[in-house]
């Protein structure tokens, strides 16, 4: 943020809202290492899960999160985090079970504390792996984990919409209720932030909500491809 040739990227948005297909593509195009926070919430939930924890057991879930060694493994341009040495394959963090508990582990304040400074050392992750900068991708990014990031994107789109592109991804969960706990819980409720731009991606596709962005990004940082 004081480096113009090191940017950070906060996008932020509710389920199927395009925060993911976005971030990888600006991750290809500009070399960011992109990071899915959403996937760092559904790896804490299947090992809470593993440990017989239930979503609301906050002293249990504070336990187990401060007992855990939290790194990062990188797939290509996308940060992987490994817990205790081990990154938990997609097929672990993306079943049922965790789509219908993800939202409400995560509202637990004591896990959303274990991970605010793992998630801000990423950029540390970016930096060390020479890339030219870091885009992160969640519900609290530009409003708590990076507010002074050089862009604040935020990401929505109708309803039914966003329930059409769930179903074909095929994940099962309520965008509805996703939405409802996310935009309840007392800890970093899903909000566009204040000064962030805001994206509505309901009649866009994918190449025209990136390259809205990526004319805001080629002011900082010309493309690599």
């Amino acid at each position: 943020m004081t480096d113009p040739s090191f940017i950070i990227v906060a996008i932020d948005g509710g389920a199927a809202s395009g925060k993911s297909s976005t971030s990888r593509a600006l991750s290809e195009k500009f070399n960011l290492l992109h990071v899915d926070t959403g996937s760092f919430y559904r790896t804490m939930t299947a090992e809470l899960l593993r440990a017989g924890l239930a979503n609301n057991d906050c002293a249990g879930i504070a336990t187990v999160s401060q007992e855990i060694d939290f790194d990062t493994k990188l797939d290509g341009r996308r940060a992987q985090m490994k817990i205790n040495g081990r990154v938990v394959p997609d097929s672990e963090i993306r079943t049922a079970e965790v789509n219908a508990n993800v939202s409400h582990f995560a509202a637990v304040p004591e896990l959303r504390d274990a991970l605010l400074a793992y998630q801000r050392g990423q950029v540390d992750v970016a930096r060390s792996h020479g890339f030219r900068g870091l885009i992160m991708e969640g519900r609290d990014i530009g409003s708590v984990i990076f507010p002074d990031a050089d862009f604040r994107f935020f990401l929505h789109a109708d309803p039914i919409e966003r329930a059409r592109r769930r179903a074909a991804e095929g994940q099962t969960d309520s965008i509805t209720e996703r939405d409802r706990l996310d935009r309840t819980r007392k800890t970093a409720p899903l909000a566009s932030p204040d000064g962030a731009t805001d994206i509505d991606s309901t009649f866009l596709n994918l190449e025209q909500v990136v390259d809205l962005l990526s004319e805001k990004l080629r002011d900082r940082l010309p493309p690599t491809t």
